[in-house]
């Protein structure tokens, strides 16, 4: 298959993986509306700011040990990759056991200062559903690692299917809980169930995918720990930032405004950052094979993928703002029921975020596929602290007004750096990407889209 096909294929499940997710994020709102009502709801994202920690740090280490994996698989060192993917089952392993007591100990201080008897829910369910979110999220540790067994066989598609199946069942599973009346651990055990029966049939099928000479022979490397463990860290640096961003904001939000202004906060993040989700689905489309091609050597295909898939984000981001703009805030009153009304100012500074966020948002997959996490890692928790601090200060003064400013602080800082460095790792120089994507990958694509035409 071809690597225009494969991105084909890649694009048609990203978009599949991305319309799951996003329904995952806005369908499920107005039921949560309707059957728990706004406050408890409000209290309820604020619980999972918790649970959310553990689940993104998953990220980390999995990411790294898949980054070593196929790198080493494309570059053609087939033993090197049997070692790490050995390896990092050890490590993934001891950082479960490492979660299960960090969980374990981060319940028994929360509920030492009594810190679920301060909000609307049960204390006692509050901890049990806490409890049971974590050990979901552990149960997820291995998605990485076995994920990078598609991408290496170029099958990244199938892989991507499959992790959307399991999302759309944990959408219905919730659904299901929240019609028949469930509550709040109903809801998480319906998740951990989810998990536990999809992730060994995941890695199953990942073995099966790729047949990987030497495995039985694969050793247990030191030095394979030790370069997972020291990426790993950076790596862990994403989800840390992101989840000091997206989980601090909204707990200033709930410390200055209260839980209504938590659910209008998070709603509208979640419908303009839809927009994102666009953006995520060029990003998964075209990791895998820019992954690829630069562990193969060959930069240019990598420089001219990096360059399409800026400028494609760049054009989704312009018409994804005029439709928000136009036609976004009618949407939120009917998905909402009209119960929430957002101050005005407050949603056209989200859809203008929007635009700022396309300038970097895509480019960060170079330091994922390079396995270079540490320029990023710097720049997004910095910023993120800014925000969050911003957000709560502004919000004292403007009210959710204020929380949309100290939000898109975040993406100002980030604009600013990341494209730049990315283009530097790749090899090529910032200022003429837009250059080079007009007066060559422009050209190209049209003598190719004329070829196919011709035919």
């Amino acid at each position: 298959m071809s690597l225009k096909n494969k991105l084909v294929a890649n694009s048609l499940a990203s978009i599949f993986h991305k319309a799951v997710l996003v329904l995952d994020k806005l369908f499920l709102v107005p039921f949560f509306i309707q059957f728990w009502g706004v406050e408890y709801y409000g209290e309820w994202l604020t619980l999972t700011i918790i649970p959310s920690f553990l689940a993104f740090s998953q990220l980390g280490f999995g990411n790294a040990a898949a980054n070593i994996f196929v790198l080493r698989y494309a570059g053609g060192d087939n033993q090197g990759a049997a070692n790490i993917a050995k390896s990092a089952i050890v490590i993934i392993a001891a950082f479960i056991t490492f979660g299960m007591g960090l969980s374990a100990i981060i319940i028994g201080i929360l509920n030492h200062y009594e810190i679920f008897d301060k909000s609307l829910l049960d204390p006692d369910e509050a901890m049990l559903a806490v409890s049971i979110l974590m050990l979901s999220r552990l149960t997820n540790f291995y998605q990485q690692l076995f994920e990078a067994y598609f991408r290496a066989a170029r099958k990244a598609a199938k892989s991507i299917y499959l992790l959307s199946i399991y999302a759309l069942v944990n959408v219905i599973a919730g659904l299901i809980v929240l019609v028949y009346g469930g509550g709040i651990v109903e809801f998480a055990f319906a998740n951990l169930l989810c998990s536990i029966l999809f992730n060994p049939i995941f890695a199953f099928l990942a073995l099966k995918t790729l047949n990987l000479p030497g495995f039985c022979k694969a050793k247990i490397s030191k030095e394979d720990i030790r370069q997972a463990f020291q990426k790993g860290l950076g790596f862990l640096a994403t989800p840390i930032w992101q989840a000091i961003f997206f989980q601090g904001t909204t707990l200033a939000v709930r410390l200055t405004i209260g839980p209504e202004g938590v659910t209008i906060y998070s709603t509208i993040r979640a419908l303009t950052r839809s927009v994102n989700q666009v953006f995520n689905i060029i990003n998964s489309t075209v990791f895998p094979e820019l992954q690829y091609e630069i562990g193969n050597g060959n930069m240019d295909s990598a420089r001219q993928l990096f360059r399409i898939s800026i400028m494609v984000t760049l054009l989704v981001a312009a018409a994804g703002m005029l439709f928000l703009a136009v036609f976004g805030l009618n949407f939120y009153s009917i998905w909402t029921n009209n119960v929430l009304n957002p101050p005005i100012t407050m949603w056209y500074i989200f859809v203008l975020s929007v635009g700022f966020n396309a300038l970097w948002w895509n480019s960060t997959i170079v330091f994922r596929a390079t396995n270079q996490p540490y320029k990023m890692a710097v720049a997004g928790i910095l910023s993120a602290c800014i925000s969050v601090i911003a957000t709560y200060i502004f919000s004292m003064y403007w009210g959710l007004v204020g929380a949309a400013l100290g939000a898109m602080i975040l993406d100002l800082i980030l604009a600013l750096y990341v494209l730049p460095a990315c283009s530097h790792l790749l090899g090529q120089n910032p200022a003429i990407i837009f250059n080079e994507f007009f007066t060559s990958d422009l050209v190209k694509m049209r003598r190719v889209f004329k070829m196919k035409f011709s035919r």
